[in-house]
């Protein structure tokens, strides 16, 4: 294993060293060793470095990553199911003039690619003419025929293009594939540029590289632009598949920088041909939705049956003009290397014009003649799937055994249309940082193009991917790339322009309920749940490690005995705790407790399902917020594998500061909107319930154990409170009216149901803000029973007849989980249609 070099070496000297290998061409340096033109500023300041400096910026870049939660989902690998996303420090660079050109050819193409859709799902002129033969359109399954004849709203099915091209041997750009169904990775190379923006400003400045933030205001105004009716204040949404999609960070942080809500199949409704968006008002209709669903998924009633990701009636709303969708459902019929070496013929016919930039040398083996020269010269070629159903990594004819030759040519013989051969290029390489190394990758780059008026416009730059090795032959994010970020270099200086909010704002301001939909204020609801649940399991998990670490006096020892029967009663140990073991059995117990991914309840399962609905909200809270979870996860992990009570101790006390925190953000940095208000009222509706639970544990079953009420004020936060005001050890009378009625006690369940009440009268209700709804009366029925019990009367006849307290607290836990499945079923479930 190479060891890296010392941290005083000179980057200069690294880039002496570091020397494409094969015939590959270098993207840094010419035949000469010399820095190309477009290099020559960039590598000029990187030589001033030292290995310390690149290391350093390195580690900020990974640390910049984790804190916007930059991730990227590799389905193959459990071990890395949410990667961070990766980043090389060293961008990409091009040259102004070689950009222009490029950019005019991804136009032209971009250009043919539309007209080719328009035709394919309207007169089918090149079918009927022989440009495109029947059995690579028909044999197709991204040819949607549920699409055919539609006229999209907005003019175009295809809206947004991405390109991959890369090198050849001679430096010629060449094309290996089209993405048009929905292509991914602008926000990936905006995400890119925002860390290496910060990591070399002085650099990025003085080489004059192009935004990127003019490219999405384009792009965000054409988006507006297709809406059919409403052109005034269009209803914009990105779909996106959920949290579990690879690239679910890509499409939360498009929409916050774009504007748009980001939503999921289960945000949307289509009714009388209209599409709608589920909010807490009632229904918003949709004027344009951003696809980040694969097409076959939008809807289930004319496409695939079996899934859930898309919204049923979405085809016909769409067929009936009422909707745009980009891209439309059915463009991925050209997303297939069976179409390129169609495309130079299409060109000259459609265009009158040459393809001006190539594809890779590709043949569909669908034809006869084809396929028997493919066999011939089988190590040649990079054998692929043709369609887009065609998963599964290409085959190099060249690296194939005897054994699996012959079985990829019997599949090819039995299947040829499955199959297209496509030359093998020798990539070029750019330099990368790694390892403390400086070394050359082979790469391949991701153009976008999208409408500009009757124009088309290309994102400057895009995103650049390296090989996972130096002798990689397959570049590619799931295969373990690594991205760059990508500087086109301009002539002049450049205009600064962002589309970025300032960094001051924490959240996003929600003016009205029509900019929450029900999903995200489910999320936020259950993101306070989750938030209070795990702090008040910390806390209680906390005060038994406490007595577990501390000197075993008397006291402790007393409190430690009454709390494990407790925490049986609870559910936390199994009944066999009953009779208050303390030892080894007790400790394996908490270690499984605080430090096991399996179990049901236990801190990390919390933690987990707190995170999962932080990562549903991504689009909307704040970086320091995502910040506190990251912070959470990272204080969760144990320093070594065996469990000891110091260290238990150490982590819960972090955690307890990490969801303090996080709950001062909730209450200094949001905006008091709905989304605010459905986190918070679900973070009083589970602090209720944890202390009906405690109560009831700790009074039944009886006899009642003195000993617990002083660890039940300390979980509760109120032991202070207690003794400055009460002046006595712990007693049922008192800590039940500091516990439960006391209107001053952040902490007392009077005080959780008036925050309830307030939150519940504020609630939209059919369209109208305050009206009073079954939640309000519900709250406030739980109100006058606490403000017409005597407490301390209830404590004393606790001690008579036992059972008031018992039934009072299993009444309150009732009504609250009554309270949360009515806020479920209006706001949530939508089970009554409210259309604004």
């Amino acid at each position: 294993m190479m060891q890296p070099p010392p941290a005083n070496v000179s980057v200069a000297a690294l880039l002496a060293a570091c020397r494409a290998t094969g015939s590959g061409f270098d993207e840094a340096r010419g035949a000469d060793g010399l820095p190309r033109a477009s290099w020559k500023g960039f590598l000029e300041g990187l030589a001033q470095m030292e290995v310390s400096d690149l290391a350093v910026r390195q580690e900020e870049a990974s640390r910049l990553l984790r804190e916007h939660g930059a991730t990227y989902t590799i389905y193959d690998d459990p071990q890395a199911a949410d990667r961070h996303w990766k980043l090389d420090i060293l961008p990409l660079v091009i040259g102004a003039k070689e950009w222009d050109w490029l950019e005019k050819a991804l136009k032209q193409r971009s250009k043919l690619l539309r007209m080719i859709v328009r035709d394919l799902y309207g007169p089918r002129r090149l079918l009927k003419e022989g440009w495109v033969p029947p059995g690579m359109l028909f044999a197709n399954p991204g040819f949607l025929r549920a699409a055919h004849g539609i006229e999209p709203a907005g003019g175009m099915s295809l809206f947004h293009h991405a390109v991959d091209i890369a090198r050849d041997s001679s430096g010629r750009w060449r094309v290996l594939a089209d993405r048009t169904q929905a292509p991914s990775g602008k926000g990936y190379a905006l995400e890119n540029r925002v860390v290496l923006t910060s990591l070399f400003p002085d650099e990025f400045r003085d080489l004059n590289v192009e935004r990127l933030a003019g490219f999405f205001q384009i792009e965000r105004d054409s988006l507006r632009s297709l809406a059919p009716q409403n052109k005034h204040d269009p209803l914009v949404v990105l779909m996106t598949p959920g949290p579990l999609n690879e690239t679910y960070f890509e499409h939360a942080y498009k929409a916050r920088y774009l504007g748009f809500t980001l939503v999921e199949g289960a945000d949307l409704t289509v009714r009388d041909r209209k599409v709608f968006l589920k909010t807490l008002e009632g229904l918003r209709q949709v004027d344009v939705i951003l696809r980040r669903v694969d097409d076959t998924f939008c809807d289930p009633l004319e496409l695939r049956s079996e899934t859930w990701l898309g919204v049923a009636g979405l085809m016909e709303a769409w067929r009936a003009g009422n909707v745009a969708i980009a891209n439309g459902v059915g463009t991925g019929v050209v997303e297939t290397t069976a179409m390129l070496p169609f495309l130079p013929g299409l060109c000259r016919h459609l265009l009158a014009q040459d393809l001006t930039l190539p594809n890779a040398e590709t043949w569909w083996c669908g034809q006869q003649k084809v396929l028997q020269q493919v066999e011939a010269n089988l190590e040649r070629y990079v054998i692929k799937r043709a369609f887009l159903s065609g998963a599964g990594r290409p085959e190099f004819g060249a690296k194939l055994s005897g054994a699996r030759r012959d079985e990829l040519l019997s599949r090819m013989r039995a299947f040829p249309h499955e199959y297209a051969a496509q030359e093998l290029l020798n990539l070029s390489t750019a330099p990368v940082f790694y390892g403390g190394r400086l070394e050359q990758r082979p790469l391949v780059l991701r153009c976008y193009i999208v409408p500009n008026g009757d124009d088309l416009a290309v994102m400057p730059g895009g995103l650049t991917r390296v090989s996972p090795s130096p002798q990689g032959m397959v570049v590619s994010m799931q295969n373990g790339g690594v991205s760059k970020d990508t500087w086109v270099l301009s002539d002049s200086p450049v205009e600064q322009l962002t589309l970025m909010l300032p960094p001051v704002v924490s959240m996003r301001s929600e003016k009205n309920a029509g900019e929450v939909p029900s999903r995200v204020a489910d999320h936020y609801y259950w993101l306070g749940r989750y938030a209070e649940r795990l702090e008040g399991f910390v806390r209680l998990l906390r005060a038994v490690v406490q007595r577990l670490a501390g000197e075993g006096n008397e006291d402790q020892t007393r409190e430690l005995e009454a709390m494990v029967p407790w925490m049986v009663g609870l559910g936390y140990l199994p009944d066999r705790f009953g009779s208050g073991p303390v030892g080894k059995a007790l400790l394996a117990r908490l270690a499984v407790l605080i430090l096991s991914r399996k179990k049901d309840g236990g801190v990390r399962d919390l933690l987990g399902r707190l995170r999962y609905n932080a990562f549903a909200l991504r689009d909307r809270i704040s970086d320091d917020t995502w910040r506190l979870c990251n912070q959470l996860e990272q204080d969760s992990q144990p320093r070594s594998q065996r469990f000891s009570v110091p260290e238990a101790l150490l982590m819960l006390n972090k955690l307890v500061l990490d969801l303090a925190a996080f709950s001062g953000m909730e209450m200094e940095n949001m905006t008091r909107g709905h989304g605010w208000r459905f986190l918070d009222l679900g973070r009083r509706v589970e602090r209720a319930d944890n202390l009906m639970s405690w109560v009831k544990a700790a009074v039944h079953p009886g006899p009642r154990n003195e000993a617990v009420l002083g660890p039940l004020l300390e979980i509760c936060d109120s032991a202070m409170t207690f003794r400055r005001r009460y002046h006595t050890r712990p007693q049922l009378a008192p800590i039940l009216d500091l516990l439960i009625a006391d209107e001053t006690n952040p902490r007392s369940l009077m005080w959780q149901l008036q925050q309830m009440s307030r939150h519940a009268s504020q609630l939209p209700r059919d369209g109208q803000e305050g009206n009073i709804g079954d939640e309000k009366r519900q709250v406030d029925g739980m109100l006058s029973i606490i403000a017409s019990t005597h407490f301390p009367a209830l404590a004393q006849a606790e001690d008579r007849e036992p059972g008031n307290l018992l039934s009072l607290c299993e009444h309150m836990s009732t009504s609250l989980s009554n309270f949360s499945r009515s806020v479920t079923q209006h706001y949530f479930a939508h089970a009554l249609s409210r259309v604004r």
